[in-house]
């Protein structure tokens, strides 16, 4: 696991470490690399897969569909490119307890009525707070400002700052106690202390 990441992903119950791990790399990568020359952003839920795909429908005919479940792990090189690919898409992803990406280009469509999140954050980040809140998954999101965040119960745990400049350009929107990690690599994480 990461060192990077170790705070964030030990700190809640709900998702395996290292599946939460695996998830942040690839947010991360997103986050930095873009594709096609143009920052994207997307949202992966996971865990409580049922009750995302209760909460959730496809934009478009979805592209995982068919595919065997062994070659859909978050592990695999090749799905790892081929999420990379489909977050130009609009929509989501559902990410099973097992590490399998289930589904993707879904529209997120939990009640949001009870979700406060701070000014600034789009919709992407409101339908990650919601469905972090109406079930047991966790959703990480990846702004197209290159911010990565991480939605537990409503509520961001954690925000993921992939390159240093970006940090002292944005105010964190974690409140109360806070733990900063910075590494060689110019990356900096901001998360709840536990």
């Amino acid at each position: 696991m990461s060192q990077m990441f170790q705070n964030v992903c030990q700190r809640q119950n709900s998702v395996d470490p290292g599946l939460l791990n695996s998830v942040l790399e690839i947010a991360v990568q997103i986050a930095c690399e873009g594709r096609e020359g143009r920052r994207i952003g997307t949202l992966f839920s996971i865990g409580d897969t049922e009750a995302v795909l209760s909460q959730s429908r496809p934009l478009i005919l979805d592209p995982l569909a068919g595919h065997p479940r062994h070659i859909r792990n978050i592990e695999s090189p090749d799905m790892r490119e081929t999420v990379k690919e489909l977050a130009q898409l609009d929509g989501g992803f559902v990410v099973s307890e097992d590490g399998t990406v289930v589904s993707a280009a879904r529209l997120f469509e939990a009640d949001t009525q009870d979700v406060a999140v701070p000014l600034g954050l789009g919709t992407r980040h409101i339908a990650a707070a919601g469905i972090s809140l109406q079930t047991r998954a966790l959703a990480v999101v990846v702004s197209e400002s290159s911010l990565v965040r991480v939605f537990e119960n409503g509520e961001i745990i954690a925000e993921i700052y992939p390159e240093l400049w970006l940090f002292r350009l944005h105010q964190s929107q974690l409140k109360g106690l806070r733990v900063e990690q910075q590494d060689d690599e110019n990356m900096t994480v901001v998360s709840r202390d536990h």
